[in-house]
């Protein structure tokens, strides 16, 4: 679909002095006639590179994790822009004012929705009303409801947790970027989403496998915040509780929150609480603090992939990572 708000190309003004009148039997030096050609040739080059660049199809996807998997699907189709940093809190990061523009100037933008990117929202929503293509992927995924908590009615924007939901996103994500992406070849985003798909289907395999070494009596979890919904639906886990009793890290605990979970976690036997790796572990100390019990903080990449070399710079790899750490604290502690 083409951005109705896109600018047309702007138009450089070649001035012509008058005319050079040469006297008879004198000759005109070359460069009076090279300099114009040069400016002529440089003109058109400029112009030429500029309308490249506006002419290629541009994706803006909002969250690192879908920034990511769009990015597998699309290759080099389009230009695909992230705007969340690695390590950045869906919840909570904001954008530049070049960034809000490449919402403007997009010809899809991808985002999580259901809530989840609380400060970006509102330059998705006004792109939209502007006519520009947008895609909440978390609410064609088939979204679950918290069903506890201060967020029990509200449905659980964390999708990506269920790999199985993601290979449900690639599908969705694929058919708009050939529905809405004017010149990507449909061939090659078909192909690059099959491939990718194929290895969702791996990692979902592998993670089945690596659970079902966790004993079912120790499959209970306790995290910061309730994220980790999805997950615990596929693989047969039981979720006792969150430190934080709501589905955005924004919200706080109360005291009798944290009482409340202690109980629970004494009750349930669990000694590992999984807090987010980008996030300070602090709120998961004071409840081991303040309930007495002894609990072990195990980190976690749930909401934000990091930078290369750190663990978790794609989905593959943070899911992998994610897998092992559960595996490993449920099945010793």
């Amino acid at each position: 679909m083409t951005n109705p708000h896109r600018s047309g190309p702007r138009r450089s003004a070649l001035h012509r002095s008058a005319p050079h009148r040469s006297t008879p039997g004198r000759s005109v030096p070359a460069r009076s006639y090279l300099l114009p050609v040069l400016c002529v040739l440089l003109l058109l080059g400029v112009s030429g590179c500029a309308g490249q660049d506006r002419g290629r199809p541009r994706v803006v996807v909002t969250t690192n994790i879908l920034g990511d998997i769009t990015r597998n699907i699309v290759g080099d189709e389009a230009e695909v822009t992230v705007l969340m940093r690695p390590h950045a809190d869906p919840h909570s990061f904001g954008i530049s004012a070049p960034q809000a523009a490449s919402i403007e100037r997009a010809d899809l933008v991808v985002y999580n929705g259901l809530g989840l990117e609380e400060n970006v929202l509102r330059p998705v929503e006004a792109a939209r009303a502007a006519g520009v293509a947008t895609l909440a992927v978390a609410e064609g995924v088939d979204p679950l409801g918290y069903g506890s908590g201060e967020s029990a009615d509200t449905l659980d924007p964390h999708f990506w947790t269920d790999p199985e939901r993601v290979a449900k996103a690639v599908d969705l994500i694929a058919g708009q970027v050939v529905e809405q992406v004017a010149g990507v070849d449909a061939a090659a985003i078909g192909r690059n989403a099959a491939e990718y798909s194929a290895k969702i289907d791996e990692l979902t395999g592998w993670m089945r496998e690596e659970f079902d070494r966790i004993p079912p009596e120790k499959r209970r979890l306790v995290t910061n915040h309730h994220v980790f919904g999805y997950l615990a639906q596929r693989f047969g886990f039981r979720i006792v509780g969150a430190v934080i009793p709501s589905g955005t890290t924004l919200a706080s605990p109360s005291a009798s929150d944290l009482k409340s979970l202690a109980d629970a976690i004494e009750k349930a036997g669990v000694r590992a609480v999984f807090a987010d790796a980008s996030q300070p572990d602090r709120l998961a100390q004071v409840l081991g603090r303040e309930s007495g019990i002894d609990v072990e903080i195990v980190p976690l990449f749930s909401e934000s992939l990091t930078a290369e070399g750190e663990g978790a710079a794609t989905y593959l790899e943070m899911m992998r990572a994610n897998t092992a750490s559960i595996t490993a604290g449920l099945s010793t502690a």
